[in-house]
This record gives structure tokens, sequence and C-alpha cells, in this order.
């Protein structure tokens, strides 16, 4: 994990998204050093230190301590590589056809994660929570999977802050700049709405999922504007609307990965078979209502 935001000279948290590489205005929440934008290739896009790196945020980077949304980008739930792919196994064997899982095939690991569930003293099935490393949680049960898990991090490190700040603790700083960077990451996905549009251009139809905070007019025009660098004849369409629904984003293309479509550089594209399907599975979702700690979030004021 990398160090994704800096703090400007009003106080705003900036995201590693929103600034161009190289050195920026910007200053470390851990320290007040100078941050310098790496966008590169290889790595993962992050701040650095433009000068040395502060002890706080060196321990993060090594512990993969960075405070972080449960369940938004990355979903093999700490499963080593091995584990995964067995996993991916046993669900195509057993939950595809929704068949029992002998004890015998079960790692006791899984077990511990809640990925699976016991239903009788030799036999197992999987969980809604073991269902999202392979993909198979629908998008209306991933959200009250991962809803709760988002507000109880949240609780976690605002307990964590009192018991520095009325203690006199010197990590309160850092607890607090911890806080920061997750109620930012909160926000982000609070305030950005999901769209699916469906493109057609040349005979061709494929859909993109997308989140944004502005007009979607603004965004279609947008979208219309990459795919004509590739096709003519391109019309847009919006198949759904979803606001505050950021957090949805990524589990999609995780889900739905084996019918991603690559137009030049362009990646956030599907061409399905079956479109109707996912759409069941889009408007399946409940319309997202904010609860008062969420509006919290959003508004910055805790």
């Amino acid at each position: 994990m990398w160090l994704k935001f800096g703090v400007a000279l009003s106080g705003e948290l900036t995201s590693i998204d929103e600034v161009v590489r190289g050195k920026t205005n910007l200053a470390c929440l851990y320290c007040g050093g100078g941050l310098t934008a790496k966008k590169g290739s290889v790595k993962e896009h992050h701040f650095a230190h433009t000068g040395e790196t502060c002890k706080p945020v060196s321990q993060r980077i090594k512990t993969k301590a960075f405070p972080a949304l449960p369940l938004y980008n990355n979903f093999n739930i700490e499963l080593k590589g091995d584990e995964l792919e067995q996993l991916k196994v046993l669900w195509k064997e057993y939950g595809v056809q929704k068949r029992s899982i002998p004890k015998d095939l079960v790692n006791f690991r899984w077990q511990l994660k809640g990925l699976l569930e016991s239903e009788g003293d030799r036999s197992y099935q999987f969980t809604n929570l073991g269902k999202i490393p392979v993909g198979a949680l629908p998008l209306a049960l991933f959200n009250r999977v991962q809803e709760p898990l988002l507000l109880d991090e949240l609780m976690k490190l605002e307990r964590s802050v009192d018991v520095a700040e009325a203690a006199g603790l010197s990590c309160l700083d850092e607890r607090l700049a911890d806080l920061q960077i997750y109620r930012a990451q909160l926000r982000r996905i609070l305030v950005n709405s999901l769209y699916f549009l469906e493109v057609k251009a040349e005979g061709h139809c494929f859909y993109k999922i997308g989140v944004t905070t502005r007009l979607i007019e603004e965004r279609i025009a947008e979208v219309q504007r990459d795919v004509r660098a590739h096709y003519s004849d391109v019309v847009v369409n919006l198949l759904g609307l979803w606001e505050h629904r950021g957090n949805v984003e990524l589990y999609f293309k995780h889900r739905y990965k084996a019918f991603n479509y690559r137009i030049g550089k362009l990646t956030e594209y599907f061409a399905f078979p079956n479109v109707k399907a996912v759409l069941n599975d889009l408007y399946g979702m409940e319309a997202k209502v904010l609860s008062d700690v969420e509006v919290e979030a959003i508004s910055g004021v805790r």
C-alpha cells in the first residue's frame, strides 16, 4: 500500500488521481513534508516524500497499514495466490452447481475468514463473503456485506483518535491523519454516482461502467469523444444511474472481468452476450439512502 493523499495549503485533501506527476504543492499529513506524485507505468500511482520519507509513512508502507476502504479495490480477502486458486476451483466444482462441499476439501483458514460455513457435520457452503473473491456475489448482496464494514472501520478509527486524545498519547497526530485519509476515501465513493452506458458504433454494441460527480450529460459527451477516436457514428445511451454508489464500480469490474472489452487504451468497456442479466444485477440494488454518519462524512463534520 502507498500514500494516496496529500494536504493542500487550504487544508483540503487531494488524491493522487487529481494531480499530474512530479513535485507538488501538497504536504504529507503525517509530517508536513513536501510530496512528489509518482505516476509511472510499473508501480501503483502514489505520493512519495520529496525529501526523506517520514517514519509514520515508512512504517505504513512496510506493514501495508494505510487506512483503506474494506472490499473496495481488493477482493481477495487476504488470500494467498494458491489459496485463491483453490477457492476458485471449489466454486466451479461445487458453488456453481449448488452442491455441498465435502469437509476434507475445506481449508481451515477459509472458515476462520468466514468464507465458508458449515451446513452439517461433514459439509460446507459458500457464505456471501466467500462469493466475493470469485465474483459470484450479486451487487445488491455485495452492498449489504460491504456497507457495514465501511462504517465499522470509520468508527474504529474515530475511537482510536478519542482514546489517543483522552490519554494524551504522542500518536494522536498520526491517528488523526489516518482518520482524515479514511474519511476522504469514504467521501469519494459516497459523492459519486455509478452509471451504466450502452455504446453503439459501426455495428458493434458494448457497454461502459463508471462513476462521476458531474452531470451525466457531460460524461456521456466525453465517452462519445473517446470512442470516436476508434469508431465513427457513435451513439451512447444511458441505461442506469445510481446516486452514492461509487463503492460498486470496482467490484462490478471484478465480477464481470471475463467480459472486458478493450478499445485501444480504454479499459472500462464490456461486451455482454446477455446484458439483461447484468441490468437485473444492477437494478437489483436498493436506492442508496445516506445515514447520518455518511452525511457527516460527506460534509467533513464529525
